[in-house]
């Protein structure tokens, strides 16, 4: 919980990350994404919080299968990219790159971070030192490249890496241990990488999540910011690579470990 506003992170679906963020202020409350409308509203029970948003982040189904429900129930607004409006059909409205608008009291930063999808957006609020990352980043990862390129997505993941080192991550998934377990393999001399391994594997073995993550956590461990990191280039034998490249590389490994 930070001063700014309140967070509540949840598990929904088989392996999605739900997350409420609330402005005591004016009370506003917008569920980020909205894999399943069935998680979301026990999680309000849960809070005791009103919908009134919901901010998506790209148009795959585990991010907003349940939109439709949650906004006739609720009238909440929906607030998504607008390089993906052809296929959210219940935005209300949309953002793109570098635009800034009100939730509550606070203002988000859209931040256009395609690769995963063409069209997908990060939501980053300054004031509290958060940041949505969707499918984009993950903690020790990033998304399969599905619709854009290894370069797109490596150019989304820069920009992101230059956010503030105290920003606290949230993505859309529990994936940390499977890509703590790869990364280990691309960055085998990190030493805080391997500490951190251990850390995951003991939460997960107590069923505890392992996010929210930080930025600073992730600069100095995740292989997929490090592509321009001497250690991950001489450990995929592109030394004074291109990093650009040298990300692709880690990510065709990540997509065949």
């Amino acid at each position: 919980m930070n001063d700014r506003v309140r967070i509540h992170q949840f598990p929904c679906l088989k392996d999605n990350y739900g997350v409420l963020i609330h402005d005591p202020e004016t009370g506003a409350t917008a569920s980020i994404d909205a894999p399943e409308a069935e998680a979301v509203e026990a999680a309000l029970k849960q809070t005791g919080w009103g919908l009134t948003d919901i901010l998506v982040t790209h148009h795959h189904f585990d991010h907003t299968g349940g939109i439709a429900a949650l906004k006739a129930a609720h009238g909440a607004r929906v607030t998504g990219p607008a390089g993906e409006a052809d296929k959210i059909k219940t935005l209300d409205k949309t953002v793109a790159d570098g635009e800034i608008f009100k939730f509550g009291s606070v203002d988000v930063h859209a931040i256009e971070t395609p690769g995963h999808t063409l069209g997908q957006v990060s939501y980053w609020i300054p004031d509290a030192s958060v940041a949505f990352t969707g499918d984009t980043l993950f903690a020790l990862g990033c998304g399969r490249v599905f619709e854009g390129t290894p370069e797109q997505m490596w150019t989304s993941l820069d920009r992101l890496r230059k956010l503030p080192p105290e920003t606290v991550i949230y993505c859309g998934h529990e994936y940390t241990l499977a890509n703590a377990t790869f990364a280990v393999t691309v960055d085998p001399k990190n030493t805080r990488l391997h500490e951190r391994l251990h850390e995951i594997e003991a939460l997960r073995a107590e069923g505890k999540p392992t996010l929210p993550t930080t930025m600073e956590a992730e600069l100095a461990t995740n292989p997929f910011l490090r592509a321009d990191a001497e250690s991950v280039q001489a450990a995929v034998g592109m030394p004074g690579g291109d990093p650009a490249a040298v990300f692709t590389e880690v990510r065709r490994r990540k997509d065949s470990f």
